[in-house]
């Protein structure tokens, strides 16, 4: 059997707040927490989760790795603006102004993107 992705792991400073932070704006749930280690999740069964775990380093530059989130077309610019109200920031990664996304960043700094729908992406 091949491998699967288990879960996405952030290191946090923060670790409750930052997944509280994540749980909204996904629509999860905490599904563990502990001193060096909060997982989030849609549920317990769900194929992968968010794990943070303590990081001794600040952020410095541009993330490596980071989540692109969708929604309905429809609701992209109010999605955004709920995630603002969560404690995100918006970003400047070098985009031009003519990207079909928008950069975020999450309170602790780590950037990531609000994307068109995927149907959208076919022409």
């Amino acid at each position: 059997m091949p491998v699967s992705l288990h879960h996405i792991v952030i290191d946090a400073h923060d670790l409750p707040g930052l997944a509280r932070f994540w749980a909204e704006v996904l629509g999860w749930r905490i599904l563990s927490e502990r001193e060096r280690e909060v997982v989030i999740g849609v549920d317990e069964a769900a194929p992968v989760g968010i794990c943070f775990m303590p990081g001794p380093d600040r952020k410095v530059g541009k993330n490596r790795l980071h989540l692109d989130l969708t929604s309905a077309a429809e609701d992209r610019e109010a999605e955004i603006e709920r995630i603002l109200g969560l404690g995100a920031r918006r970003a400047d990664v070098g985009q031009s102004g003519d990207e079909s996304w928008t950069v975020l960043a999450d309170p602790e700094g780590n950037e990531f993107c609000v994307v068109r729908p995927k149907t959208t992406l076919v022409q």
